[in-house]
């Protein structure tokens, strides 16, 4: 996955020099925001005007080699680990400052880079970004918020301990609510911590508006968020399902995914049985492409088992799959469901769906309302309703003429590429703005609101 390695010889003065830092290797970990922030080096390296290095940390899966905490990468001169295994989750703090101070300094320091972007800070703690700042002042330093983690203590769900409730507005009560281990004072220290090393932040990039008013209501300025979708790196498209005959329906429904209690499966599944066994017949069918369900709690696990058993033939499990399989899965549905119970901010799904020209259904909340639009590329459902699913799921089936009709409204997603040069403009005019208090920044919250 090291992509071109390729270094120019000589890096002219409009050449941005950019390090780009990840939570996790795409190679070793393969979520979302790991995808997004490699696109993004990937993509800076095939646009004029830039040169990226790609800075991902590892834990102790992956075995430290001598003292120093950085690790090179095999067959990438481009690319570093750096590994970091004394985390704190609540304040988002790296308890081994001793390795920041020396391994990180000296790395950013030969490098000397023009921008630093991180992509995550977890496992590199939010004292990174202070390393940074003190190391090299004149840095440009952004940063990419992918889920509420500085603002919800609850994996950065936004939503509550026990119910899972859609939470609105975290406050220091209502937190200690959902943990009444920890104290509303602590909550209070969290925050102002947190917010004080953000603040040394330029500037922030969410994939979504709704992810950027919610950080703009909880305190981050608004002049300094911009909302920039993360890019595909995807070459070959799924071209629509071939049906047998005029009789023939647009009937088969799929799930891709990790099998968390967050991501709605349970209430798919329950929303699957619902519909009129006349509605469903043999032709319609859901696929679940989902993995990690052995390492959900027991209840959840045992529930999500429950609920195949009872759905028997209208569903097949799957299992997970891997980024290479995905066109050849899409060749063999109509319809991408995305049934989760949280806000979500930009599903990756969502834009492959949309890549491979499948209408999507998802819960009408958070990014998901924002990215689907409701009968023009796709369906909205009440999120958490499994009888609102189902009206859905039945309004597929009955209107042969609705998947055409919203395969016609599906926008093209942006792919990496494109992502890297509104990217590069960003980095440069905040650059600009260094120079030019008064100069306007592209994309930012303010400007666009």
């Amino acid at each position: 996955m090291a992509g071109d390695k390729t270094v120019p010889e000589q890096i002219g003065k409009e050449t941005l020099r950019v390090l780009v830092i990840s939570h996790g290797h795409p190679a070793l970990s393969l979520g979302g925001a790991e995808v997004a922030s490699y696109n993004l080096h990937q993509g800076l390296k095939a646009v004029p005007g830039s040169q990226s290095f790609y800075l991902a940390r590892v834990g102790n899966a992956h075995p430290r080699h001598g003292k120093s905490a950085l690790m090179g990468v095999a067959d990438a001169d481009d690319e570093l680990f750096y590994h970091a295994d004394d985390y704190d989750p609540f304040l988002m703090s790296n308890r081994n400052t001793a390795d920041l101070e020396s391994d990180l300094r000296r790395f950013v320091r030969s490098l000397d880079p023009d921008v630093v972007h991180f992509h995550h800070f977890i496992g590199f703690g939010l004292e990174s970004l202070h390393i940074i700042r003190d190391v090299l002042p004149s840095v440009s330093i952004f940063v990419t918020l992918h889920e509420f983690l500085p603002i919800c203590f609850h994996h950065g769900q936004m939503v509550k301990t026990g119910s899972h409730d859609l939470c609105r507005q975290a406050s220091p009560i209502a937190c200690h609510g959902c943990f009444p281990e920890i104290s509303p004072g602590s909550f209070v220290r969290r925050k102002h911590f947190i917010q004080s090393m953000l603040r040394l932040a330029d500037g922030f990039v969410t994939p979504s508006r709704f992810l950027a008013e919610r950080y703009q209501e909880w305190g981050l300025p608004g002049d300094r968020i911009s909302v920039i979708e993360n890019g595909l790196s995807i070459d070959e498209r799924a071209e629509p399902r071939r049906l047998k005959g005029g009789a023939d329906r647009r009937s088969r429904f799929a799930f891709f995914g990790q099998m968390t209690p967050y991501k709605g499966v349970d209430v798919l599944l329950d929303a699957v049985q619902r519909i009129p066994d006349a509605l469903w017949k043999d032709d319609a069918s859901l696929t679940i492409f989902g993995g990690n369900l052995d390492w959900q709690p027991d209840p959840f696990r045992k529930k999500i088992e429950e609920l195949l058993e009872k759905a028997g033939l209208r569903v097949r499990f799957a299992g997970a799959y891997q980024n290479k399989d995905m066109p050849a899965l899409m060749r063999q549905v109509d319809w991408v469901l995305v049934p989760s119970v949280w806000w979500e901010n930009s599903p990756v799904i969502i834009q492959e769906a949309f890549f491979h020209g499948r209408p999507v259904i998802c819960s009408g909340v958070g990014g998901m309302a924002e990215k689907v639009r409701d009968g023009v590329d796709g369906l909205h459902f009440l999120g958490g309703s499994p009888e609102d699913l189902s009206d859905r799921l039945c309004e597929a089936l009955e209107d042969r003429d609705l998947w055409d009709t919203l395969r016609k409204g599906i926008p093209q997603p942006q792919d990496y590429v494109s992502c890297a040069q509104e990217h590069l403009s960003l980095y440069r005019a905040v650059g600009s703005s260094r120079m030019s208090p008064t100069a306007a920044l592209p994309n930012n919250l303010k400007q666009s609101a």
